[in-house]
C-alpha cells in the first residue's frame, strides 16, 4: 500500500504505536496516552508493528527493546533499512539497562529511553518531549538517552 493510501488518525489527533508484550505496561501506556488525547494502537511484537506501519500513519512510537518474534531492536533495523520517517520517533523501553548489548544500542542510535519499571508521569514526559522535539525538529534530545 503506498503512503498515500495509509489510514490517516481521525481528526487532528496524533497517533502512537505501542510496541509492548507486558499487558500490565500496555494497560498503563493505553491509559495514559489516550488520557492525554492520543490514538494508540498496540503491537505485542515487532513483526506486528511491521504490518501495521504498513497500513497506518504513526506520529510516534514507543518500543520495549525486549519483545517476542521480532524485538524493539530488529524492528528498529527494519525502520532504518527502509528510511521510514518513523526511524526518528522512537522511544525505546527496556527493563536491561545494564546488558552491555543493551547500553551499546541505545549509545549507537542516540534514542530517548524509559527504564522500565517507569511511572506515568515518566511515560507521559518523554512522550511530551518527543513531541515538542519532534515540532523543533530535535527529536533525539527528548527522554533519556543513553551516554
Amino acid at each position: 500500500m503506498k503512503r498515500s493510501e495509509k489510514q490517516q488518525g481521525k481528526g487532528s489527533k496524533k497517533r502512537v504505536l505501542v510496541i509492548e508484550d507486558e499487558p500490565v505496561i500496555t494497560r498503563v501506556c493505553e491509559r495514559v496516552l489516550t488520557a492525554e488525547g492520543f490514538d494508540v494502537d498496540v503491537a505485542a511484537n515487532g513483526n506486528i508493528a511491521k504490518d501495521m506501519i504498513a497500513e497506518q500513519d504513526y506520529d510516534l512510537c514507543i518500543s520495549d527493546v525486549r519483545t517476542p518474534e521480532m524485538n524493539g531492536i530488529e524492528f528498529y533495523r527494519y525502520l532504518q533499512e527502509r528510511q521510514s520517517p518513523l526511524v526518528d520517533k522512537v522511544i525505546f523501553t527496556t527493563g536491561d539497562v545494564l546488558s552491555e548489548d543493551i547500553k551499546n544500542f541505545l549509545a549507537e542510535v542516540n534514542r530517548p529511553f524509559l527504564p522500565k519499571p517507569f511511572t506515568p508521569d515518566d511515560l507521559s514526559s518523554a512522550v511530551q518531549n518527543a513531541f515538542q522535539d519532534t515540532d523543533e525538529r530535535d527529536f533525539g534530545s527528548c527522554g533519556e538517552t543513553a551516554d
